[in-house]
């Protein structure tokens, strides 16, 4: 009989966030599959956990993730855990979960900790909608293409940097969603120095020009505003009652939410809804 694959979220900083679940699991399983086994074997050691190690990460991700499925559908449980948060996102472990799923391998969640959404609650902007951006890429065409794509996006959005990458970073959000955009720059969540800066893209990129940051940051950066005079259109309403019940909303919580913010009547958005293919949940 196969084995699991359990998806671990470990804290992003304070070992006090990690979960009685979270270590029931790491006890429990046959072998952990860490990022880095030297940061993973800290938090074991931390909590007496002894479990074998298992190293996956970018660049052995295929050969590793082969040999961890073998292991896993001849029987073992195996726990993936990231160096901080909720493996999977903006994190190699994605891969393994795919090789997983391919192979028919039950796959378990055990929430923990994750800094897009602690970042984003800090943040004060607009939570409600968001989009989670990651690393922007190193290759100067890639991320001219990825900020260019973003110009127009009114979700509020979350980035990932490191501090020796912050400050172009700050620059090139600047020149890209201008100096006026609000962000919220999120360091050391979680940590003894944790700190929350929340300012202005041209204000932010002019604070560390002269003063190297330390820490990860997280940005949380406000989405772009409504055009001048754009008119609200029935069709251009229900793109928005779609696009709020994929991020969860129900069918009459998205209608009174796309109502308020067009004009359009919320029943004639429902009716809409359904004629063209919704359901009424």
């Amino acid at each position: 009989m196969a084995g699991k694959l359990y998806l671990v979220g470990t804290p992003i900083g304070n070992l006090g966030d990690i979960s009685p679940r979270a270590l029931r699991t790491l006890e429990a399983a046959d072998f952990v599959a860490a990022e880095d086994t030297r940061v993973t074997l800290r938090l074991l050691n931390h909590f007496n956990i002894k479990k074998p190690l298992v190293s996956y990460y970018e660049h052995n991700a295929r050969r590793a993730g082969e040999k961890i499925v073998e292991r896993i559908l001849s029987g073992e449980s195996c726990a993936l855990v990231t160096d901080a948060g909720m493996p999977c996102v903006s994190d190699p472990g994605e891969g393994l979960a795919v090789q997983c799923a391919e192979a028919g391998i039950e796959i378990c969640a055990v929430p923990g900790p994750s800094a897009v959404i602690t970042a984003l609650a800090l943040s004060a902007l607009p939570s409600g909608r968001f989009t989670f951006e990651g690393f922007l890429s190193t290759s100067g065409r890639s991320r001219r293409e990825h900020l260019d794509s973003l110009r127009g996006e009114r979700r509020t959005m979350v980035f990932y940097e490191a501090p020796h990458k912050l400050v172009k970073t700050l620059c090139d959000l600047r020149e890209a969603f201008g100096p006026e955009r609000r962000v919220a720059l999120c360091r050391e969540m979680t940590k003894l120095h944790e700190e929350v800066i929340r300012t202005t893209l041209g204000e932010a990129a002019e604070l560390y020009a002269g003063e190297p940051p330390r820490g990860e940051f997280a940005l949380v950066i406000e989405g772009a505003p409504e055009e001048p005079g754009e008119e609200w259109t029935a069709g251009r309403a229900l793109e928005l009652v779609n696009s709020l019940r994929a991020g969860g909303m129900s069918l009459k919580e998205a209608c009174r939410a796309a109502s308020e913010r067009s004009g359009i009547k919320k029943n004639e958005l429902y009716d809409l809804a359904v004629n063209g293919g919704g359901d009424s949940d």
